[in-house]
């Protein structure tokens, strides 16, 4: 059923329990209240990101030209710059980000909105061929993403458990698993436009 399969296919590519980590180090040293309003407005980015691209990703995506590696390339950097303010400590003071940043980068996109989700959902789409799969599919990324919101939601109580020196350990942590996941990403862009102009050549 392609609920079912769109629903695995997309937990395991955003992965929420890979996602805490990094929420932590960005959001252990802020107030409760402004913990769960970041986890919120990260869900909800993603949310409404992944499903634009479910309504009109394949119009999007032919419109501007755009390929797989672009994408893959353009989250790998953003994610990379998180990563080293999250190396160096500048991620540490809690009044450095605004809460809506870190909702908008790097949780909402492209860490959990991001290539691998979007393309993985423009292709569900379109194996879709009746109203049912539609909704099938419709059901599998509000499932996901209810998933991500509490998981992110209720990791306050890991904050309460490990205090502030596991939280800068975990900083550092999250920042080296960042950088090698936006290394990842680069690099499959680059292998990517290297098979696409080897292809064409």
């Amino acid at each position: 059923m392609i609920v079912g399969e769109a629903f695995v296919t997309l937990f395991v590519i955003m992965d929420p329990p890979g996602v805490v980590p990094i929420f932590l180090a960005l959001t252990g040293a802020m107030d409760p209240k402004f913990r769960n309003k970041a986890a919120l407005h990260a869900t909800l980015l993603s949310l409404g990101v992944i499903a634009l691209f479910a309504v009109a990703g394949q119009q999007i995506v032919a419109y501007l030209g755009i390929q797989l590696p672009a994408l893959q390339g353009a989250g790998g950097l953003l994610l990379l710059l998180v990563a080293l303010e999250l190396l160096t400590g500048k991620a540490d003071d809690p009044s450095s980000t605004a809460t809506s940043n870190i909702a908008l980068v790097p949780l909402g996109t492209p860490l959990l909105a991001g290539p691998g989700a979007i393309v993985a959902v423009i292709l569900f789409v379109q194996d879709a061929d009746h109203i049912g799969g539609y909704a099938g599919v419709a059901a599998a990324i509000v499932g996901v993403h209810l998933v991500i919101f509490l998981v992110m939601r209720f990791s306050s109580v890991i904050v309460r458990l490990i205090k502030r020196g596991g939280i800068e350990v975990l900083t550092r942590i999250a920042g080296l698993l960042l950088a090698a996941i936006a290394v990842q990403l680069i690099a499959e862009a680059v292998n990517g436009y290297v098979k696409f102009f080897g292809a064409g050549s």
